[in-house]
């Protein structure tokens, strides 16, 4: 009976979302120890701040000599489908769909992040959003990276030619590390922030209005269906549920 009672609670411990996402992040950090030192310089579950007065969690991000690599991570199962631009990708398990914010959107923040954080200093930044292999993926992109987890230290070593220097690369590791915050205050106050978000945006849509640009949502027939959109598109492509 004790026995029973310790697996129920592993499998429900594994499957929260906080744990898969745990577990996620902690397959790149391990993948990412195989780089080499001399040339990679590897930080894992980043906060800095934006040029907005929030903040902004980073899953990985690879200072290198050729370049900063950007990582989110989304340890998903089932088949992940979505566009370059679309504002949501769609997760299908059976019949079962769920949305996802747009990772390439997500990570656009990381990146802007830390562009603003090392202003001045020519250096390529390369966004990866990296897939569990447990997703099969059919998503349709032209220019970004979207990889599984296995394939990230592949993609990174494509990069090989030199854009900076041992010494600029260790000063943009102390500029990051130096701007990182590291109070867990701070991250549960990111956290809060999100749920606020996340909940003025579902109080706006209630009400039938575009948590994006403030205009009215309308039901719209598509591909797979009634679906609720701005009025505003194309300038403005919100989808709901």
């Amino acid at each position: 009976m004790v026995w029973a009672i310790i697996i129920v609670t592993v499998i429900l411990l594994l499957s929260s979302p906080k744990v898969k996402g745990y577990l996620g992040e902690k397959s790149v950090s391990i993948r990412l120890k195989g780089l080499n030192e001399e040339e990679y310089k590897i930080l894992n579950d980043v906060y800095l701040p934006t040029n907005r007065g929030k903040t902004t969690q980073v899953d990985h991000l690879v200072v290198s000599l050729y370049g900063i690599f950007v990582i989110e991570t989304k340890n998903y199962k089932g088949w992940i489908t979505g566009t370059e631009k679309s504002e949501f990708w769609t997760q299908t398990i059976y019949k079962t769909k769920n949305k996802l914010y747009n990772p390439l959107r997500q990570n656009y923040g990381h990146v802007m992040a830390v562009k603003e954080l090392i202003k001045g200093v020519d250096v390529p930044i390369i966004p990866i959003v990296a897939f569990s292999d447990r997703a099969d993926l059919k998503v349709k992109i032209e220019k970004e990276h979207v990889v599984y987890i296995p394939q990230i230290k592949k993609v990174i070593l494509k990069y090989n030619e030199k854009k900076i220097t041992k010494e600029q690369m260790s000063d943009i590791c102390n500029l990051i590390q130096g701007a990182e915050l590291k109070d867990k205050n701070v991250k549960k106050a990111h956290v809060k922030e999100i749920r606020k978000d996340v909940r003025e945006k579902n109080e706006k849509v209630s009400k039938n209005i575009c948590p994006k640009c403030g205009g009215e949502l309308v039901k719209r027939k598509g591909k797979y269906g009634e679906f609720v959109g701005c009025s505003n598109f194309p300038g403005c492509r919100f989808v709901g549920k």
